[in-house]
């Protein structure tokens, strides 16, 4: 090995050895990713911002937090997501990768009140 952890001039480097480094270097990229995270708020039976924006193709970290006294239910049938939230908690939903639309969700609980919407941008 030649100076920095390269090789020499003239030595040969295995193909394990170079799928080992290819594979680490990777491995280490999509573990320091970090996955976009939003926030809705629940107050008064409602949600906050009703209107959530996210990129589409792309996993995305949604924390949900109940600042109501009572629970709530984050329900989603086109999101394929049902939570319940007790009141002055919090909760973590994931979605995607999605593609661009409109997703509608609502509080069980509430539903005439607890309205919202995932939009989802390219």
């Amino acid at each position: 090995m030649g100076a920095r952890g390269v090789p020499a001039r003239g030595s040969r480097v295995s193909v394990r050895a170079a799928v080992g480094w290819l594979a680490c270097a990777c491995a280490c990229v999509v573990h320091g990713a970090e996955v976009p995270t939003f926030a809705i708020d629940i107050r008064d039976h409602l949600f906050y911002p009703s209107e959530l924006v996210i990129p589409a193709d792309t996993k995305v970290k949604i924390i949900v937090s109940n600042l109501d006294p009572t629970p709530e239910e984050f329900e989603s049938y086109e999101l394929n997501r049902e939570k319940v939230i007790m009141g002055g908690a919090s909760a973590t939903i994931f979605l995607g990768p999605l593609e661009p639309g409109v997703y509608p969700f609502f509080g069980e609980f509430n539903p005439k009140t607890a309205q919202g919407t995932v939009r989802v941008e390219p």
